[in-house]
């Protein structure tokens, strides 16, 4: 298992040594984030202090991946740096030239292992063209399946 932390204090280090005018005051415990899923990290600054969050879903993947993600998040901890601005896109610049590392303003999932998409809790069908509807929530659509209808016109049934 990658140890976060020390991979946030390691690229922390790299980007003071370029100049990068990193905060302070991250704290120095990467949060995880299981609930994450259409991003690979956060920075959050409250009171004054930075935190640096990733999503679970990195535990499994490619070190030099998570090390582009810290780094994303780190620039974020500098002076008028929240965003994605000009002076963003210049530490990250400076970091993919020296370092290597691939940041960018977003990041595909592509670079993370294979993973099942889970099963679905909810099944609907329709009566008329036979179409099937997976769900994970209970919406509306699964408690009252009686009240919509499939784009053919047909009567939607819950199977699951």
């Amino acid at each position: 298992m990658m140890n976060f932390d020390e991979m946030l204090k390691s690229v922390t280090a790299e980007a003071r040594a370029l100049g990068i005018p990193v905060a302070d005051t991250i704290r120095p415990q990467v949060q995880r984030n299981t609930r994450a899923k259409k991003r690979f990290g956060r920075c959050i600054h409250t009171a004054g202090t930075y935190t640096v969050e990733i999503s679970a879903y990195l535990e499994n993947a490619d070190e030099t991946f998570v090390r582009t993600v810290l780094a994303h998040e780190v620039l974020h901890t500098c002076p008028g740096c929240m965003n994605h601005g000009a002076a963003w896109k210049r530490y990250a610049a400076l970091m993919r030239q020296r370092y290597g590392y691939a940041i960018a303003r977003t990041a595909s999932n592509t670079l993370l292992p294979e993973t099942e998409p889970p099963a679905a809790r909810y099944v609907l069908q329709c009566t008329a063209c036979g179409a099937v509807f997976p769900r994970q929530k209970k919406s509306r659509l699964v408690q009252y399946p009686n009240r919509y209808r499939c784009k053919c016109g047909g009567k939607l049934t819950r199977l699951l």
